[in-house]
Parts: structure tokens; C-alpha cells; sequence
């Protein structure tokens, strides 16, 4: 491409570019020599974005980006104002924009994003509630949605030959979805199905949108020396869960119907203490099954693979902050050892990681069904026991819980997650089978 000349010299250039098409927005990436300047506007009739970068020149063919599925028609830029870059995407239709700056990491140095945010594909504002389920008699398939994390323009940790995180993440999460879709009483969704970047909250509300029975996040796991090794699973813990109980009831939309299940309560009535009380015991149903289902995967991953810790782990990771969805997040692995590098690249490694993975998710479910599952009426019809759910009621103790139910009190210890035999009224216990 042709561009006048100058009146003087740019503080930076435009290297490179990149696109990204997602199902709701696309993501323009501008490489840039260093920090820049800019603003941005839109225009209609016809519908264009206007990219001004100050103090820039273009070093880039911008007409060898594939715009395919994406809302960009035609890109045009020419210098302005002397030392100044305009960048002009014609676009299909309306568009709402978002820019920032990104920092150099392992792959890129410094970059300009622009999101092109398709505010007519589907929205999940409306999700921002969690969900109230039906627990009549069905037969209902169990949800589980895998994220893949990092994806786009985050490459994740990138291993010392150059395997990056996000390319082994997406291809154990399809290999899970697949192992998890030939059984019969599951169903799985993938919160990303390509190469593009989610929002950590928007996975969040994707798996609501799914109604997911539970969140399953893949990682592979870095460090600043090559020596760590081994696989881990994480929970939430109990220090991000009171945050998040703070960050949800300061927020005056998520306090109806707040805590889903059965007859579900609705926090919108109720004074800040109860409501907050409410929402703590909410948290702490979740985590414990998180922790449970954990510890079910943890043991099976022991098979295929070394763990870097023997229990489930916790942390505060912002796509474990489900109030309401059983949350883990599993580190398949040390991208940054080189030994693990090469079975993390290797797709049969993937393949016994996922499938230790789906067996432990199944081993679980398989102990304590969802109601209204076809895991939990084939249960029944098998003389399973009565497995299921039971809240936690003034004067109640565990092991009075356990003698009700037949059940030991460690088998309700392990399922739930529980160190202790401490439990609170409310709180809700997954009973396993007998």
C-alpha cells in the first residue's frame, strides 16, 4: 500500500495486525514498536470505526487480514496530520468498539486492541442471575461446560520449545467434550470452540446459560524455573468466596432469585445480614462440591500422570466465583518443565489426561446424582439408595446426617469436601449412596 509522505518522522509504527472473529465480537490486534496514542469513533451511514493513532506511521499490509466472519467489509488508512496513522474499518453494520493497550508478553510486545462488539449476536447481560432448576422426577441430561482457557491474542504460558497454553488447553477441552457427550445422561458445552479470548466473567456466564451441573476450566500450568512438575485441581477458596459474596450483593440485580435448587430463594426481600448469611451458605454448598468432585478427578489424574499436590488445592481464580455451579479449575500440567512440554504437545497424553478427567467427573456423579438426573433415576431403579440432597436443619449433626442416610460420616465427608464435622442450618450436603 501507498502512503504519502511524512512531514516528519512517527514516534512508532504499526508492525503487524491481527484479527480474531468470536461469536459475539471480533478483536482487532495492531503490533506497535511501542505505547501509542489513540482515540476512536464510529460513524453511520454507512456504519464505519475510525482508529487515529498519534505520532504513528503503518508498517503493516493491513489487506493481507482475512476479514471473513467477521463484521469488517474493507480496512483503509492514510496518514493525517503530519506524523499522525487513521485507520478506517468499513463495516457491515453498527458495531459497539472497545480499545486498550496491552503490555509485551512471551509472544508479542506492545499492542493496540480494538473489540468490535456485535451487540446483536446473543447477549448474557440477562444472565447475571444463577439458576433456579427444576428438581421435579426427570430425566434430565447432567450439564458439564469445559473452558478452555486463555485463547486469541493471550497465547498463556508458552513452554520452552514454543508450546503455548492456550493450543493444548482447547484440545483436551474438545477431547473432553467428546468423551463426556458418548455417555449417556451427560451433555457438554465449550465456553470458547476456537481460537479467540472470552472475558473470565463471561465464562462464568456461559456456563449459566448452559445450566451447567458443573465448571470445568483447563489450564496448563508455568513457573519461573523449569523444575515443577504435576498436575493439580483448584477450588475456590473460602477468602475469593467472601469476596465474591460481597462483589454479588452489591449488586442490586443479582438479589432475586439468588440462590437457585429447589423452591429457590429469592434475596431481593431480605436485609443485608440474612442476605449475606444466605449467600455464604450458597458459596459454601458450591465449594464443598467443587472440592468433591475434585478429589474424585484428583485420583484418577494419579493414574496417567504425577500430581504436583496430593489434595485439591484452593485459590481465588475469578472463573471459580460461580455461586451457584460446582467450579473447578484443573492444571494438567507444568508447560514450563520440558518434560511435560512434550506430553502436553503429545495428543495421546491429552487423551489420558481428559479421559481421567471425564472418569472422575463420572465417578462423582455417578456417588451423588443431581436430582432429576437420569443418573440419579437410574440410581433409584438400581436400589442405589436414596441419593441426593439434604439441608442442614437447627440441631442437626454430621453423623446424625450419616446414621439417616446410612451412609459413614467420611463418605460424607469425601463427597462434600468437608476437613471438619462442622456443618451450619442451611447448608446443603450431597448424600451418596448407601
Amino acid at each position: 500500500m501507498t502512503l504519502s509522505p511524512a512531514v516528519g518522522i512517527a514516534a512508532t509504527k504499526v508492525e503487524g495486525a491481527r484479527i480474531w472473529p468470536a461469536p459475539d465480537h471480533t478483536r482487532l490486534v495492531f503490533d506497535t514498536r511501542s505505547q501509542v496514542k489513540h482515540t476512536i469513533f464510529s460513524l453511520e451511514n454507512p456504519s464505519r470505526l475510525v482508529i487515529d493513532l498519534q505520532d504513528a506511521s503503518l508498517a503493516a499490509n493491513l489487506d493481507q487480514l482475512d476479514l471473513s466472519d467477521s463484521p469488517v467489509k474493507r480496512i483503509r488508512s492514510a496518514p493525517r496530520n503530519g506524523n499522525d496513522l487513521r485507520v478506517v474499518l468499513d463495516l457491515e453494520k453498527d458495531i459497539k468498539p472497545r480499545s486498550f493497550l496491552l503490555e509485551p508478553n512471551q509472544q508479542y510486545g506492545h499492542r493496540l486492541v480494538v473489540d468490535l462488539i456485535q451487540e446483536d449476536r446473543e447477549s448474557l447481560d440477562n444472565l447475571n442471575r444463577p439458576i433456579v432448576r427444576d428438581q421435579s422426577d426427570s430425566k434430565r441430561d447432567i450439564i458439564v461446560v469445559i473452558d478452555a482457557g486463555h485463547g486469541g491474542e493471550d497465547p498463556g504460558a508458552i513452554g520452552p520449545a514454543g508450546t503455548r497454553e492456550k493450543d493444548v488447553v482447547l484440545a483436551m477441552a474438545r477431547e473432553l467434550e467428546r468423551l463426556i457427550d458418548s455417555k449417556p445422561g451427560y451433555e457438554a458445552r465449550l465456553t470458547r470452540t476456537g481460537d479467540y479470548y472470552i472475558d473470565l466473567r463471561r465464562r462464568i456466564l456461559l456456563a449459566r446459560k448452559h445450566k451447567a451441573d458443573l465448571f470445568v476450566s483447563v489450564h496448563a500450568d508455568a513457573f519461573r524455573s523449569p523444575q515443577p512438575r504435576g498436575a493439580s485441581v483448584f477450588a475456590l477458596s473460602q477468602r475469593g468466596a467472601t469476596s465474591e459474596t460481597a462483589r454479588w450483593l452489591a449488586r442490586s440485580e443479582n438479589r432475586s432469585d439468588l440462590i437457585g435448587g429447589e423452591g429457590g430463594v429469592t434475596l431481593g426481600d431480605k436485609d443485608d445480614v440474612l442476605a449475606g448469611v444466605l449467600l455464604d451458605l450458597s458459596m459454601t454448598a458450591s465449594i464443598n462440591a467443587s472440592v468433591g468432585v475434585g478429589g474424585f478427578i484428583l485420583n484418577e489424574l494419579g493414574g496417567v500422570t504425577r500430581l504436583h499436590k496430593q489434595g485439591v488445592e484452593q485459590a481465588s481464580f475469578v472463573v471459580l466465583k460461580s455461586p451457584d455451579i460446582p467450579s473447578i479449575l484443573v492444571e494438567a500440567g507444568f508447560i514450563s518443565n520440558p518434560r511435560e512440554e512434550r506430553n502436553l504437545a503429545s495428543s495421546d497424553h491429552q487423551r489420558k489426561v481428559s479421559r481421567a478427567v471425564f472418569e472422575g467427573i463420572d465417578a462423582y456423579f455417578n456417588n451423588v446424582p443431581p436430582p432429576g438426573t437420569l443418573l440419579a433415576w437410574q440410581k433409584r431403579q438400581q436400589g442405589g439408595g436414596a441419593a441426593g440432597e439434604y439441608r442442614i436443619r437447627r440441631g442437626d449433626t454430621l453423623s446424625a446426617v450419616a446414621r439417616r442416610n446410612q451412609v459413614s460420616v467420611e463418605a460424607l465427608k469425601q463427597v462434600n469436601g468437608l476437613t471438619d464435622d462442622v456443618v451450619m442450618v442451611g447448608q446443603t450436603l450431597q448424600i451418596p449412596s448407601s
